[in-house]
């Protein structure tokens, strides 16, 4: 039995789309994590702070997206959607998914914040490299860990899609629209999409209830 927690048009939407595309039954627990009165207390200890997703599998907690990834395409490898351990790609897999979460995420929070400070302050560097970087891999790979899709595509893709073209603290960079361009035809992503429009509708932050 598998349990997702999620909350519509947020981080944990990435994990919907890996959901989807390693087609396994879940069942979905809404976390309301913009309600006035906040997110319940009991949710912290699913996720020790009230964040998603999570998710519990057989019994066991995995939290922080990253993980979340590595555990799902490793347990059900039957879709390939994670490089063996002995296949070249795994490397760049695994630094690709760690970065969306210990880089890519944070500097772009400091970024919208207009946090003023020097890489050697704060561990996820700046953002300047960042970019460098992310644009450096896309040019010489068509996706997150080499020639093919994987699920590190699910987060990467998630992550420059919202802050490219929603958050607008991505500049429009050609590499970056082609490469959304590669994973957005992929059937699970749009039913995600779907998903996630249906489920933001049931929502009174996005609908307009209680406003």
């Amino acid at each position: 039995m598998l349990t997702f927690y999620h909350a519509p048009w947020s981080r944990s939407s990435s994990i919907l789309w890996l959901l989807e595309e390693l087609q396994i039954p879940y069942e979905l627990e809404m976390i309301d994590i913009r309600a006035r009165e906040g997110v319940p207390e009991s949710y912290r200890s699913i996720q020790p702070s009230k964040k998603v997703p999570a998710i519990v599998h057989d019994g066991q907690v995995v939290t922080e997206r990253a993980a979340i990834t590595i555990y799902l395409a490793d347990r059900f490898s039957q879709t390939g959607l994670a490089p063996a351990i002995s296949d070249p790609d795994r490397a760049a897999y695994l630094t690709a998914l760690v970065y969306c979460d210990a880089v890519f995420d944070p500097v772009i929070c400091a970024q919208v914040q207009r946090l003023d400070y020097t890489s050697n302050e704060y561990p996820f560097g700046i953002f300047a490299d960042m970019l460098a970087y992310i644009e450096r891999r896309l040019e010489k790979q068509a996706f997150a860990a080499g020639e093919h899709f994987t699920a590190a595509d699910t987060q990467l893709a998630s992550g420059i899609n919202y802050t490219m073209n929603i958050l607008r603290a991505l500049p429009e960079k050609p590499v970056f629209k082609d490469y959304l361009a590669r994973v957005e035809t992929r059937p699970a992503y749009r039913k995600a999409q779907q998903l996630d429009m249906e489920l933001a509708a049931s929502v009174p932050f996005f609908s307009g209830q209680g406003s």
